[in-house]
This record gives structure tokens, C-alpha cells and sequence, in this order.
């Protein structure tokens, strides 16, 4: 049976339970969980990819950067090219370009040809992930949206929970090569079911104007300001590359906020800034996440390096974060909706801030169970407290109009803040340099410490007690992802007015 198409789900779309459901929930959850498996995988893989390719740490940087340079860039476009051109349709594209890009990656035999496999892996995430959610809120009928992406939302976790897991053993198997060869099965089994189960659907009333000069502006900005933070850390600030790549990036970024403040059609309307409390709350995710990802992509490879992990261990060593995410950020959420979320959002970072102090302090010979696990469980403790009610408080804080868009600008300055970290911190640790990972790491954790840390103070000093709008007035998702035109559950036209994770 091949796929239909129309502008909205027949007779309210499929019925949980049923094999137009099931087929969905298994397209979304197998290409959106491909995407995120990816982006964990590969942290682990890094020493291995070094070693074999003859990486430094700026390598293996560009190696991690690649991927979110793109990802960052073009979510926010993506989500409107799915309601222009077809939600599978641009689904299907984003999932078939990963797995071309996947292969590339795989058959890499230079750092070079990696890193491109890893820019254009990038793209094809940034076009299959908002099409998931897409998917399942028009397919599916209004009574069972919500079931629907809450089975969606939990699955995919348990991909990204896996991940470094799944990533350590399959090094140790054989190659780092096959973190990106997995996808391969993956994407086919996907294209398949997205051919002949899934029906398309589009918005009718989508612009026919895209904002591709704000998506072009934003890439080569966020990939400039990229090459001169890690560049900076091989020749030093001073350098004639690292001037001109800096100017280049704030010109670009510049030019993308005049494009985005003129544009009939932008993909990021600035007004959405207007609300004090949206712009507090994103900058506190900045901080949080810009500290998450240099945390990510530095522990496993002192584990590996300096500890002697195999990477299957360094893989394992971080699992209990998502564990406590996903057992606890569900309770947190709904703490949040009865006493507000500032105690949350001030506590959560400060939490996070000292698990970052405890890995610190990690020395050659440090045993898991006392040097590296008590650091671990206050971050995963800290993350579970804080970022639930940190996304939901930013989509209640925008005006309704623009509740799905709060959703995709959130997600999408918790991942650039993640790229520039990764670019930054190491530069301004040390680990570049003479000292390397082993003297780098213990100032790299402070550093990021004192920016969660920050977050904390800045929820705390800035944010009210109580929530703006009533919890019993408002409606969270629980949804990890990028924009949507409503919340699950609610009718076609009724605008999102909470959110869940952040992812």
C-alpha cells in the first residue's frame, strides 16, 4: 500500500494501537533515535578516531563540532520546508541523506573526509528530526497525540541513555567505523515503512517563502566563529586565521539578525525576545548546556586516555546521567507546575555546578566508584532537577503565536551552545596545548562549573517564584524536540503552551 497525501489526518488520523500507529511510532522512533545514538556514539569514539586518523584534540573537536554546526543551523529551517513540501517527504530526505552521510563517515581514510561526512550527517538530522514530531501530531488522532509522543519522546531517550553504551562496545568490537555503519540497516528499514505505511500530510497555508539567506548567514557564522575558537587554541588568539575567522562569524551573525529583523518570512522572528522572562530562561539554558557539552566531549576521553578506560567502560561511565533524566524529569517537570520553577532552575545548575567541581579533582589512578561516579550523579542529579522545567517555563514565557517556535529556538540555542563550548573550553583550559588532556581537564571542569553555576544565580536572582500563568491553565507536552504547530492533544489550530525536555 503506498502512502497518501493530504493537508490533515483523515477522520481525526490513526487510533493508538492500530498498525497505521504502530508504523509511525516505529518510522519516528527509529530515525529520530538513529540521530540522537549518533550524537553520543561518536564522543566515545573520539580516542579511537584520534588514534587511527592521527587526531589532535582540534580534530576530534571539528569531528564533534561538524555534525552540530549544521544541526544548529538549519533545525529551524527544516521544520518549514516539512509543512511547505510534505512532512514524509522531507523525512524520508532527511533520513536518506544521514545514512549517505553515515557511509561516508565509515569509509573515511583522512580527518578531513571525516569531518565533511560529519557536516553533511548534520543536515540530514536537522531535516528528519522535526519531521518525527511533525508526523505524529498530524497523523495521529487528537486523543491520542499525546500518547503518542510521549511514547515517542521516551523511546528516543532510551536511544540517547544506550548510546555511549552501545558506541564503547562496538568500538571494542572492532572499529569506530561501525558507530556510523549501524545506520545503515536503520535508514533502510525507515525509507521502507515512510514509502508504503505513511501517509504524507502538509500545511496548506505554509508561506511559499523560506528564509534560506537567515539559514546560509546563520551556518557560515556559527562555522567561522567554530574554526576560530579551536583554531585559537593551536596557534594562539593572535593569529591572522583566528582574527579573520572571528570578524567573519560576527559579521555573519550579524548580517543574520539584520536578514531576520527585515524579512516578511524570518526564520527566527526576533520579537520573540520581547518577553524578559523567555530571554532569561534561554539564557540560562546557554549557560547549562554550553557547560554540558565540553563535559560530554572531554570526560570519556580521560577516561580512555588518562584512566586507561576501554571504551566500552567510558561509555558505561556516564550512563547513570540519563538514567536519573529519565527516571526523575518527569517528577521534576510536575514539581515545577505546583511550585514554579526558579527554586528548579536555581538549585538544578548549582547541583550540576558541583558534580563538575567533584570530576575536577579526578587524578591519575582515581577509582570509579569513589573519583568518578559521586561527580556523575550530582551532574545527572542537577540535569534531572532543571532542564524539564527549564523548557517548559521558556515556551510558557512566549506569546502564544510563537509557542512552537520557542520551542525550535530553545533546542536550538541549547545545541549551538553545546558546539561553542566544545570549541571554547578546551581552548581556555589548556587542553590544546602543552598540557594537553591530562593537565586540561581539571581547569576545563572548573570553567564550566562556574558557567552552570552561573545559570543558577541567574534563575535565582531573576525568576519568579511562582509560575506566570496558573498550572492548571496551562498544558506541557512533555516533548523533546523542535517546533510544533500544537501541542498533542490539543485541536489543529490550537497554538502549543508548554513544553518538556530539552534534548
Amino acid at each position: 500500500m503506498g502512502a497518501s497525501e493530504s493537508s490533515a489526518p483523515p477522520d481525526g488520523g490513526a487510533a493508538w494501537g492500530t498498525p497505521a500507529a504502530r508504523w509511525m511510532l516505529t518510522a519516528t522512533v527509529l530515525a529520530s533515535g538513529m540521530a540522537f545514538l549518533d550524537s553520543t556514539v561518536v564522543n566515545v569514539a573520539l580516542p579511537a578516531i584520534g588514534g587511527e586518523l592521527d587526531a589532535g584534540v582540534s580534530g576530534l573537536q571539528w569531528t564533534a563540532n561538524g555534525y552540530m554546526v549544521t544541526l544548529s543551523a538549519l533545525i529551524l529551517l527544516s521544520g518549514s520546508l516539512s509543512d511547505r513540501f510534505g512532512r514524509v517527504r522531507v523525512f524520508s530526505a532527511g533520513v536518506a541523506w544521514f545514512a549517505l552521510a553515515s557511509a561516508l563517515c565509515s569509509l573515511a581514510t583522512t580527518l578531513e573526509w571525516l569531518i565533511a561526512g560529519r557536516v553533511l550527517q548534520g543536515v540530514g538530522g536537522a531535516l528528519l528530526t522535526p519531521g518525527s514530531l511533525a508526523i505524529l501530531q498530524a497523523g495521529f488522532r487528537k486523543r491520542d497525540r499525546a500518547r503518542a509522543i510521549g511514547a515517542w519522546s521516551g523511546l528516543t531517550g532510551v536511544a540517547a541513555a544506550i548510546g555511549p553504551f552501545a558506541g564503547g562496545w562496538l568500538v571494542d568490537l572492532g572499529s569506530w567505523r561501525l558507530i556510523f555503519l549501524i545506520n545503515l540497516p536503520l535508514a533502510a528499514v525507515v525509507l521502507l515503512i515512510a514509502r508504503f505505511r505513511l501517509a504524507e500530510s502538509r500545511d496548506p497555508q505554509a508561506s511559499e517563502r523560506l528564509d534560506y539567506p537567515g539559514a546560509l548567514l546563520g551556518m557560515v557564522g556559527l562555522a567561522a566563529l567554530t574554526y576560530a575558537l579551536i583554531t585559537a587554541g593551536e596557534t594562539g588568539p593572535g593569529d591572522w586565521r583566528v582574527l579573520a575567522a572571528a570578524g567573519a562569524g560576527a559579521a555573519a551573525l550579524a548580517a543574520f539578525a539584520a536578514v531576520e529583523l527585515r524579512s516578511s518570512h524570518p526564520m527566527l522572528p526576533l520579537d520573540i525576545f520581547a518577553s524578559s522572562r523567555f530571554t532569561i530562561t534561554n539564557a540560562v539554558t546557554v549557560l547549562m548546556y554550553g557547560a554540558l557539552g565540553p563535559l560530554l566531549f572531554l570526560l570519556v576521553i580521560y577516561l580512555q586516555e588518562v584512566l586507561g578506560y576501554s571504551a566500552l567502560e567510558a561509555g558505561a561511565a556516564s550512563l547513570p546521567i540519563t538514567l536519573l533524566m529519565l527516571a526523575l524529569s518527569g517528577q521534576s517537570g510536575r514539581l515545577a507546575e505546583r511550585i514554579g520553577p526558579r527554586w528548579q532552575l536555581g538549585f538544578g545548575p548549582l547541583v550540576l555546578a558541583a558534580g563538575l567541581v567533584v570530576l575536577s579533582r579526578l587524578a591519575p589512578g582515581a577509582s570509579y566508584l569513589t573519583g568518578v561516579l559521586p561527580g556523575v550523579l550530582l551532574v545527572g542529579a542537577g540535569l534531572s532537577a532543571a532542564v524539564a522545567p527549564l523548557t517548559a517555563t521558556v515556551l510558557a514565557s512566549a506569546a502564544e503565536r510563537h509557542a512552537g517556535l520557542a520551542s525550535g529556538v530553545n533546542n536550538t540555542l541549547a545545541r549551538t551552545a553545546q558546539l561553542i563550548g566544545v570549541a571554547a573550553v578546551p581552548v581556555l583550559a589548556g587542553v590544546s596545548g602543552a598540557a594537553g588532556i591530562s593537565g586540561g581537564f581539571g581547569p576545563a571542569m572548573l570553567i564550566i562549573a562556574a558557567a552552570a553555576a552561573l545559570a543558577g544565580l541567574l534563575a535565582l536572582a531573576l525568576l519568579r517564584s511562582r509560575p506566570s500563568v496558573p498550572a492548571a491553565e496551562r498544558s506541557f507536552c512533555g516533548v523533546s524536540g523542535p517546533p510544533m504547530a500544537g501541542c498533542p492533544g490539543s485541536s489543529a489550530g490550537e497554538p502549543l503552551r508548554g513544553g518538556g525536555e530539552t534534548s
